[in-house]
């Protein structure tokens, strides 16, 4: 009987997921993607894969000699992202699309000044990437957009033959996450959401330390993203205040998760063999800040002042991992605090973390440390390298790094600090999307990376919404996690 259920309600979600894949969607209110993730079903069944497609975790796209880019959106992140694609090997950028003409045209004068070739410029029109897509048949699309554009600009690429690079989050809903996997896996193409964070350089210098075993078996991450971004509602009618601000004050839970949990997820082998988010729990503060902040800032009868924020300032969600792992995720665009992503993984034999830069272990602290007398065991201790004190500091930094640096860090730091983006980060992804496509090399992040570190934000909402009720995560993979490789340590 147990399991004639489960086929039946197997059956039942893959019609509704079928369905929803042939729908055209329109970009959605803020208030209504709240209202659809505090109403969604929890259920940790799925629907089968459908016929004819495929698990992308591995996936191998054939090699492309010289990968045609086009780019869509080119205010804060699509203009420099563009910039730094001039300056990627065996890139050639093709099409450039915003909304504004002046941002296309100014973008299009920097390509061909940076490169001799002109992209063709679409704009003034929602739809003039579909023009692009059809016209220009780019391998690969770039989406700098609204966080209720991505799902739905990443479908169309994917249907229209180009792999799709999304700007974070991958998408807003449950529902939506679905539409992006499911696409890509019955078109084959690539779709990876760009989390630049991934490859900062101490991000990629703790997932070396990890492979290597030095705090031993993983138990916890902490993850954040704390970023006082009150100004952007400054940006009225045009950049990321213009609309960001609506999530603001119609929605509740962490909209924002995946800049310090991508990093953690990849250190734990989420998805990729080794373990598996499991269910999640979520709570948020009072939401005072941006109320107080427009009212310092703007008129009284400004549209800001009308508005009633209902997002917590501060939003804390504790994942647990099906191989019983604990990760403390953190969102907090609102306060006046220093920049934190926490960063943190601890072993059984150690710990690494961020913000500042620090270690402590038995295998990694550098030297005997003082003898802690009267501690128990501070002989022990001492011997082991002081593991109670954080080896910590710009010295110890250049000790870390000459130790432990990530080769890939080694092969492109130089040049990707020159060519910019977050400390290098940001030329260091995109030299990565360009290298694999070019090799027909798997994604260092897969789209069901994109989708489970995006889920955080509608669970997230639903987990508040019923007083930090459980939520469980849906397996994207459909069980395949369990034989999809971790990700090595590329050289």
């Amino acid at each position: 009987m147990k399991a004639m259920l489960k086929r039946t309600i197997a059956l039942l979600l893959g019609a509704a997921v079928a369905a929803v894949a042939q729908e055209a969607k329109s970009p959605v209110p803020a208030q209504t993607m709240h209202t659809e993730n505090t109403a969604t079903a929890q259920t940790d069944a799925v629907a089968p894969r459908p016929e004819g497609s495929v698990y992308m975790g591995g996936f191998r796209a054939p090699a492309i000699e010289t990968v045609r880019v086009a780019v869509i959106g080119l205010g804060e992140r699509g203009y420099p992202q563009t910039w730094q694609l001039t300056h990627v090997p065996n890139c050639e950028v093709v099409g450039v699309c915003d909304l504004y003409g002046d941002l296309t045209a100014k973008t299009a004068d920097m390509v061909q000044k940076e490169t001799g070739k002109r992209p063709a410029e679409y704009h003034s029109s929602k739809t003039a990437y579909i023009k692009m897509l059809e016209e220009l048949k780019p391998d690969a699309v770039i989406i700098n957009t609204s966080w209720e554009m991505h799902a739905q600009m990443c479908i169309d690429c994917m249907e229209h033959g180009a792999h799709a690079f999304v700007e974070v989050p991958m998408a807003t809903t449950i529902r939506d996450l679905w539409r992006v996997v499911d696409t890509a896996e019955r078109t084959k193409k690539h779709c990876m959401m760009l989390e630049n964070v991934n490859y900062g350089r101490d991000e990629l210098m703790f997932l070396n330390m990890v492979r290597q075993g030095l705090i031993g078996e993983l138990l916890h991450g902490e993850a954040a993203y704390i970023h006082e971004l009150r100004m952007q509602m400054k940006s009225e009618e045009r950049g990321c205040g213009s609309w960001r601000t609506y999530h603001y004050a119609e929605r509740n839970g962490n909209l924002y998760p995946t800049h310090g949990l991508g990093p953690v997820a990849q250190y734990m082998n989420i998805a990729r063999g080794d373990d598996m988010f499991d269910r999640m729990v979520s709570f948020s503060s009072p939401a005072l800040g941006r109320a107080a902040y427009a009212k310092k800032n703007f008129p009284a009868d400004h549209k800001w002042n009308k508005m009633n924020f209902t997002c917590g300032d501060i939003n804390t969600s504790i994942i647990k991992t099906k191989a019983g792992r604990t990760i403390m995720v953190q969102w907090d665009e609102t306060s006046p605090r220093p920049y934190d992503r926490k960063n943190l993984i601890q072993g059984t034999e150690g710990t690494l973390a961020g913000f500042p830069t620090r270690i402590a272990g038995e295998k990694v602290s550098p030297a005997p440390g003082k003898a802690e007398n009267g501690q128990p065991g501070g002989a022990e201790i001492s011997h082991n390298g002081g593991y109670h004190e954080w080896f910590q500091g710009k010295e110890a930094e250049k000790v870390m790094y000459a130790k432990w640096d990530h080769p890939l860090y080694k092969r492109l730091g130089e040049v990707a600090k020159k060519n910019g983006g977050h400390g290098g980060m940001d030329y260091i992804m995109l030299y990565r999307v360009i290298e694999c496509l070019h090799k027909g090399e798997p994604m260092d992040q897969n789209v069901y990376e994109g989708a489970l570190w995006s889920a955080v934000g509608p669970l997230s909402e639903k987990s508040v919404s019923e007083g930090g009720a459980p939520q469980v995560f849906p397996d994207f993979t459909r069980g395949d996690w369990k034989h999809t490789a971790p990700l090595p340590v590329v050289e």
